[in-house]
């Protein structure tokens, strides 16, 4: 019987093929993730782009953990406002809408390239041309649009029908001035054809040659602040991961200064105290507590100042002191009752790349002649909560980014993260809780609802009891009942080696999909 050479789960099945297509030749984790993370900015190009950033937590058996940090960067300079392309545009989820400043002056330093090549040439086993003909192949020939990415596209329709370039590439040929549609045929030429000059010229055509002048010259007379001294001097980062147990387990996520693994570290703790796995999945008792959670990081990471211009530091929030006021205050509540995608890959030797990246939603303009789309990481609340315009110069920004993995005593294996802007927490939260505290399969931990508590507001998915709900809101008035599940709550796309079995799901949410490789 041959032994299943690993597992892949993704935001769509072209991005889970070039990773499957990958292990199938031999290749090894971080092989398919760098082959899938190029074929989602063709099959995702809302969720992540060449010209956005992101992390990649990596671990290889008998070493230690470490963090990939090829986020995005604030700018060395600033322009004044008056110079700036920067303007607001409203996205629709449905049940809830969120506003998005999007224009040149919503462009920082991209980091995904860098990313890619340094993780090619570090852990990678097969040359970077191999790796990207899955996704130049696919942008050449084109693909289907799917009814998920077309419900996508219709959120954020506003930015890619901003600007002539945006609308010649996603706009509907059998509609003018709307964006792409369910069934319609996408090719994307001009990205094939700088993925193929980018296999040989290597990321010095994005941050030094060619492509970096283009976007210098596009950013200056256009009204953004990015220069060539910004492109040439951004470098990877690599990070000891946060490690903390929980439960059976012990997890690694993201550090500082992205604040979503921090976040998600201290709920976890707060989680630890109250037995969660003695009340049932779904329970009042299970939601109150769940809910009690969230409401005291959102409290402490305003006392903790992670929203100041300066975000990140893991003191206080992990100081022992401030945890147990936290851990004493929800003993007391416990008596009384966002443009992002993940991919998360383990291959048979035991090699674990878990990557989450982003484009936010992208500015509304493309690189000329590349087809890449510029991120709008300056113009996003979420990385911009002191206010815009404040960012300090030259500096990665923060993110709630937090891709994981969990190590069990028993030998198991688990890789995940999720999109979703300030949903990410909440997911990851309620997804490690579920696997360890519940101990649920891993499609019953990603398809399980989900709560989510943003300031006073609590949205709630569909799928609990309803005198379970119905007690919940009686102790959040503010609140946002979802009858479905929606991409709102994120996408945890998750896998688990155990032994030589795996187990993994692409969380239906985010039109995710799981693939076992033989």
């Amino acid at each position: 019987m041959t032994r299943a050479r690993g597992i892949i789960a993704a935001g769509h099945p072209a991005t889970a093929a070039a990773a499957e297509a990958v292990l199938r030749e031999g290749g090894n984790a971080f092989d398919a993730i760098v082959a899938a993370h190029f074929a989602a900015c063709v099959a995702e190009p809302v969720l992540c782009s060449l010209a956005g950033g992101g992390f990649m937590l990596a671990y290889r058996p008998q070493e230690t953990p470490r963090v990939y940090d090829f986020f995005v960067q604030t700018p060395q300079r600033a322009r004044t406002l008056e110079q700036l392309d920067f303007y607001p545009i409203m996205a629709d989820f449905g049940s809830a809408q969120q506003e998005f400043h999007i224009g040149l002056g919503a462009v920082a330093t991209p980091g995904t390239l860098k990313g890619l090549f340094t993780i090619q040439r570090e852990l990678c086993t097969m040359p970077m041309r191999r790796l990207i003909e899955p996704a130049q192949q696919l942008a050449r020939e084109g693909l289907t649009i799917s009814n998920f990415q077309a419900y996508i596209f219709s959120i954020v329709e506003p930015i890619y029908m901003a600007t002539p370039t945006a609308r010649e590439l996603f706009g509907n040929p059998d509609s003018p001035g709307h964006i792409l549609a369910a069934g319609q045929h996408q090719r994307q030429v001009a990205q094939a054809d700088f993925m193929e000059a980018l296999a040989y010229e290597g990321e010095r055509l994005f941050y030094e040659g060619e492509v970096a002048r283009s976007i210098a010259q596009l950013c200056q007379e256009g009204g953004g602040h990015l220069s060539r001294a910004d492109l040439e001097g951004y470098a990877l980062i690599q990070r000891q991961p946060l490690a903390m147990p929980y439960g059976d387990a012990q997890v690694f996520i993201n550090p500082p200064p992205s604040s979503g693994g921090l976040l998600i570290a201290f709920a976890l703790d707060l989680l630890g105290q109250m037995a969660m796995q003695a009340h049932s999945f779904g329970s009042r008792d299970h939601l109150l507590r769940l809910a009690a959670v969230m409401r005291l990081t959102h409290e402490a990471r305003l006392a903790a100042h992670l929203d100041d211009d300066h975000p990140g530091n893991a003191e206080p929030m992990l100081n022992p002191e401030f945890l147990a006021q936290y851990r004493q205050r929800i003993q007391g509540l416990a008596r009384a009752y966002r443009g992002t995608t993940h991919m998360s890959v383990i291959d048979r030797d035991g090699n674990i790349a878990s990557m989450t990246v982003s484009n936010g939603e992208g500015c509304g303009h493309l690189i000329p002649g590349t087809g890449v789309t510029l991120n709008n990481m300056l113009g996003e609340e979420d990385l911009n909560p002191g206010g815009f315009h404040r960012w300090p110069r030259g500096e990665r920004m923060t993110s709630m980014m937090a891709p994981a993995l969990l190590l069990f005593k028993d030998g198991r294996e688990l890789a995940l993260g999720s999109g979703g802007s300030n949903r990410i927490r909440s997911a990851l939260l309620q997804v490690i809780s579920n696997l360890v505290d519940h101990r649920m399969t891993v499609e019953a931990a990603v398809t399980a609802p989900r709560l989510h508590l943003e300031g006073e507001n609590l949205s709630i998915e569909g799928g609990f009891s309803e005198a379970a709900r119905i007690e919940l809101l009686k102790h959040y008035p503010q609140h946002t009942v979802w009858d479905e599940q929606n991409l709102f709550f994120g996408g945890a796309h998750t896998v688990l080696r155990d032994g030589g079995q795996f187990q993994g799901m692409g969380d239906p949410r985010r039109g995710g999909v799981s693939v076992q490789v033989l």
